[in-house]
């Protein structure tokens, strides 16, 4: 038919694969080939707020840690305010926190950790106040899109009770897969967030 267009294939996709670890954190995988390398600690030596460390592991289907993923953080200060210019909250920015980390799953254990502060109530949409919570990305191999998730803070009952995220999610079964619960480890404050790709308890994620 004359002004058809041609019909074009779609070009093929594949997942991450191992050579991601090279390309996104090579120091992990034992190539020292940055003059800087993003890594899991999000925070300099004198932040303001209340230091805390993320663990956890990402499961597969089956139940089995995968030791290959790789973990991307970005979150708001203590004050609550990111650091980009499109966040114009009349809040402080803070010199010695970037609010971005990268990391990957320990190829032994499948434990990822990221050294982070407790971030503060931010504006949401219509200037909702949405409770402290730390956004993820994930990839690895088995994954054809990044997927995005939040960690919210079990400990933080009141704020999560108001926060217009979570409150889209119906069933709080579903909720809880994004809430991390804290445990004191010497002077360190963990929070504990394990995230599972499917199955039983699989956690919430988001298209955005």
């Amino acid at each position: 038919m004359a002004g058809t267009l041609p019909y074009i294939k779609e070009t093929a996709s594949q997942t991450a694969g191992p050579y991601v670890h090279i390309g996104l954190i090579p120091h992990q995988a034992g190539f020292d080939i940055f003059a800087k390398n993003f890594g899991s600690a999000i925070a300099g030596p004198k932040p303001a707020g209340q230091r805390i460390r993320i663990e956890g592991h990402v499961f597969d289907g089956t139940g089995t840690p995968i030791r290959d993923v790789l973990i991307e953080t970005w979150q708001a200060n203590a004050a609550g305010r990111y650091n980009h210019p499109a966040d114009r909250q009349n809040k402080p920015l803070d010199p010695d926190f970037s609010g971005f980390a990268r990391t990957g799953s320990d190829f032994d254990t499948g434990i990822y950790s990221i050294d982070t502060i407790k971030p503060g109530v931010v504006a949401g949409r219509h200037c909702r106040p949405m409770a402290p919570h730390i956004n993820f990305w994930l990839v690895a191999r088995g994954i054809n899109v990044g997927l995005n998730t939040r960690m919210y803070f079990a400990d933080e009952t009141e704020a999560n009770t108001d926060d217009p995220v979570l409150n889209l999610i119906e069933l709080d079964v579903r909720r809880k897969t994004l809430l991390a619960e804290p445990t004191q480890r010497g002077e360190i404050l963990v929070y504990r967030f394990d995230i599972r790709l499917q199955g039983e308890n699989e956690t919430v994620f988001f298209d955005i």
